[in-house]
């Protein structure tokens, strides 16, 4: 993909698809996570390999009213409004972190297509007018199924630091929380093949 170094991808998983799956992470990046960037802003495009199912995976992802299911950085949460778009959520972070809470909104929530979109609107933190949008794809795993996630966001750059150190820091956050996923949605789905 010509845009790959532009956008940042990370971890470069793409070569591990097949043509068709490869066809379908370009729709899903052009379509959803190419976003404009204004010049406060930072944004970047992380991906990640699951090895389970779709189904498992965005079960999980869904869940706008319990993020710490793998969201380990997140220690309760309080959802207003159900699972629905526009219904918001209150989030506790775990003590030792640089944030105390986020006040999030719905944006999409689309079981069809596998998207799910949220906004931060408030809270103690330095991600400051973060807004990202998840993506499933159903992909080939060593002859099994998966899925790929495409996670984007954009973010404002806080007074003081750059757009690479806003990156880095973003990008390890979001990076724990996919690799997280991977781990649950992976001990999920061996859980129901030995069933």
């Amino acid at each position: 993909m010509a845009y790959e170094q532009e956008l940042k991808l990370y971890p470069p998983v793409v070569h591990q698809l097949s043509s068709d799956e490869k066809a379908r992470v370009q729709d899903a990046l052009w379509k959803h996570h190419i976003p404009s960037v204004s010049a406060h802003e930072c944004c970047s495009v992380l991906m990640q390999t699951i090895r389970a199912p779709i189904g498992v995976v965005w079960s999980i992802v869904r869940r706008f009213d319990k993020p710490q299911c793998y969201k380990h950085f997140i220690s309760s949460c309080s959802c207003q409004g159900g699972l629905r778009v526009g219904s918001t959520r209150e989030v506790t972070v775990i003590s030792g972190l640089p944030a105390k809470n986020s006040q999030e909104r719905l944006e999409i929530l689309d079981d069809e297509q596998h998207v799910l979109s949220f906004r931060v609107l408030g809270g103690d933190h330095r991600l400051r007018n973060y807004h990202s949008v998840t993506t499933l794809h159903e992909c080939t795993i060593n002859d099994g199924p998966g899925t790929v996630v495409i996670e984007s966001y954009v973010v404002d750059v806080p007074d003081g630091n750059t757009k690479e150190d806003t990156c880095i820091f973003t990008d390890t956050l979001v990076g724990c929380n996919l690799q997280s996923l991977a781990h649950v949605s992976e001990h999920i789905a061996l859980g129901q093949r030995s069933l």
